[in-house]
């Protein structure tokens, strides 16, 4: 479970003031809004990735406005993947678990097991260089569900995707929801991505939460 309550956020000049929303456990939430809105703003909010002026995050039980990214729980997506250049597939996978100090059997299991949902087995001893853009999306989708998070954040993990790609990404998304059960927050521009994944939509505009719609 999500809960964002009266948060206010400011970034330069831009604020996002009393914004409020709740996203059930389990769920597939959609963020919505124009460019410069804010949506990546909230989602690192979330996160703990950027610093909260005023309200409160919790995350099931847990009140963690003021936690570090770590202790959240939360895996993260960012529009750029953000994959590191100098590891392997497996390697990639695997960082969440060897950071959290995992015994090896433990992180092989957990990395071939994830890499069989996501469908790249065959790239796990691959570095990233030459990966397709969809191949990169499922790699870094797997990094972040690696640790089994609670929370899954993605800030646009399907827009530099060709439509092909985006609708077998759509099946993905939601074969793994629908497997881990983890709660998750998706920022898309794309209605008719929003309309296949989303249990709920929420719009931002103007800094404030304009409507929410299932």
């Amino acid at each position: 479970m999500i809960a964002v309550e009266q948060l206010q956020i400011s970034a330069g000049n831009f604020t996002l003031r009393d914004l409020s929303f709740r996203l059930p456990a389990g769920s597939y939430g959609v963020l919505m809004g124009r460019t410069g809105q804010g949506k990546t703003t909230l989602l690192e909010a979330i996160c703990g990735l950027r610093r909260v002026h005023g309200g409160r995050i919790r995350l099931d039980d847990d009140d963690v406005t003021d936690w570090p990214p770590a202790q959240r729980n939360i895996g993260f997506v960012p529009q750029d993947a953000a994959l590191f250049s100098h590891l392997s597939v497996r390697e990639q996978l695997g960082f969440s678990l060897a950071v959290r100090k995992q015994p090896a059997e433990v992180q092989r299991k957990r990395v071939e097991e994830v890499a069989g949902w996501l469908g790249i087995t065959s790239l796990l001893e691959r570095g990233i260089t030459g990966l397709s853009g969809g191949e990169i999306q499922r790699v870094a989708l797997g990094r972040a569900l690696a640790f089994q998070p609670r929370v899954l954040c993605l800030d646009e993990p399907l827009s530099a995707l060709d439509q092909d790609t985006r609708d077998s990404m759509c099946d993905l998304l939601q074969s793994v929801q629908s497997r881990t059960r983890v709660t998750v927050l998706h920022i898309t521009h794309n209605r008719a991505e929003a309309e296949r994944l989303a249990d709920c939509v929420i719009h931002l505009n103007d800094g404030r939460i304009e409507n929410r719609n299932a």
